[in-house]
C-alpha cells in the first residue's frame, strides 16, 4: 500500500496498522490523519479481514501531535471578522477517532510505549487495549493550552469512568501503564517484545472463533447502546440482528458446529453479507 506515515500489513485474517514515524516518536500529522483513515476504508472493504491491530514503530505508540511549528501548532488563521469554516478547521484527531468507532472490524490497539494527548485518544475507539510494561499514557491537553480532542469527552468517560476521565484530564498527568490497567483503560500490561504476539492472539482468537458479521454488528451495538437513554433502544436493535441473522448461513452453521463439537467455519463476510437494512440507527449526526 502506498502510505508515507503508516504500514499496512495483511497476513491472512488479520491487518496490522503501524503508526511508522519511529524518528518523531510516530508524532501525529495531517498526513497520518488522512492516512489512517484510509487504511481503515480498505480494511472495512476487504471481507478477509477479520480484526484490525494498531500500534506503534519503535519506542514509542505516539508522542501526540507533532509540535514542529511551534507556538503556532494548534492555530489555524481565519480572516478578521469571519467565522471559522468549521469543517476547514475540524480536529484531525475526531476524524480518525470517529472513523475507528465506525469500523466494521474489531480493534486492537497495542500500545508499545509513551502514548500521548492525540496518541492516548485515538487508542480510545479501539475494542480492546493492551500496553507493554513501562509504557506511558497522558491526556495533556490542558497543559498544552488546549482542549481534549479525539472525542476523547465523549470515549473516555464511557471507559474509566467519569471521576477517574476528570482527574487524568485536569492533572494532565503522564501516568505509568500499571495506573491505566488498574482504571480499567488497558486489559493488560506485556514485555516490550510481547505485547504484539498478545494482540495477535486476540486477534486470531476473534479472527478463528466468532462470525464476522455478528462481530461487526455486536461491536456497533454495544458502542452505540452506551449513549442510548433507554434500554428499549438496545431491544430494538437486537431484535433486528437477530432476525437476520438468524436467516443467515452462519447461523446453521454455529449452532451445527456446537451441537457436532467442531470447530466452524463461517462464509459470511463482511462488508458483503451484512444485513438488509443495516446500519439501523440511521444517518451520522451532522458534524456542526
Amino acid at each position: 500500500m502506498d502510505f508515507s506515515t503508516i504500514r499496512y500489513e495483511k497476513d491472512g485474517h488479520v491487518l496490522t496498522i503501524t503508526l511508522h514515524r519511529p524518528e518523531r516518536m510516530n508524532a501525529f500529522t495531517f498526513t497520518m490523519a488522512d492516512e489512517l483513515i484510509r487504511a481503515i476504508d480498505l480494511a472495512d472493504a476487504d471481507g478477509d479481514i477479520r480484526a484490525v491491530i494498531l500500534t506503534g514503530a519503535g519506542r514509542a505508540f505516539c508522542a501526540g501531535a507533532d509540535l514542529e511549528k511551534g507556538q503556532d501548532a494548534f492555530r489555524y488563521e481565519t480572516p478578521e471578522g469571519q467565522e471559522p469554516d468549521w469543517d476547514e478547521v475540524r480536529d484531525a484527531g475526531g476524524k480518525v477517532a470517529l472513523r475507528f468507532f465506525e469500523c466494521r472490524k474489531p480493534m486492537i490497539a497495542a500500545i508499545n510505549g509513551p502514548a500521548v494527548g492525540v496518541g492516548a485518544t485515538i487508542t480510545l475507539p479501539a475494542d480492546i487495549r493492551l500496553a507493554a510494561e513501562g509504557a506511558k499514557m497522558g491526556f495533556v491537553f490542558c497543559a498544552r493550552g488546549i482542549a481534549p480532542d479525539g472525542a476523547s469527552s465523549w470515549f473516555l468517560p464511557k471507559i474509566v469512568g467519569l471521576p477517574q476521565a476528570l482527574e487524568w484530564v485536569l492533572t494532565a498527568r503522564v501516568f505509568p501503564a500499571e495506573e491505566a490497567l488498574r482504571a480499567g483503560l488497558v486489559r493488560s500490561l506485556h514485555a516490550p517484545g510481547e505485547l504484539l504476539a498478545a494482540a495477535r492472539r486476540l486477534a486470531d482468537e476473534i479472527a478463528a472463533n466468532v462470525a464476522p458479521v455478528s462481530a461487526t454488528v455486536a461491536r456497533q451495538m454495544i458502542w452505540r447502546m452506551a449513549g442510548s437513554p433507554h434500554p428499549v433502544h438496545a431491544n430494538a436493535h437486537e431484535t433486528r440482528a437477530i432476525y437476520w441473522r438468524g436467516r443467515s448461513e452462519d447461523v446453521k452453521e454455529g449452532v451445527m458446529s456446537f451441537l457436532e463439537k467442531r470447530p466452524a467455519k463461517y462464509s459470511n463476510r463482511v462488508p458483503e453479507d451484512l444485513p438488509p437494512g443495516y446500519p439501523w440507527w440511521g444517518e451520522e449526526p451532522e458534524f456542526r
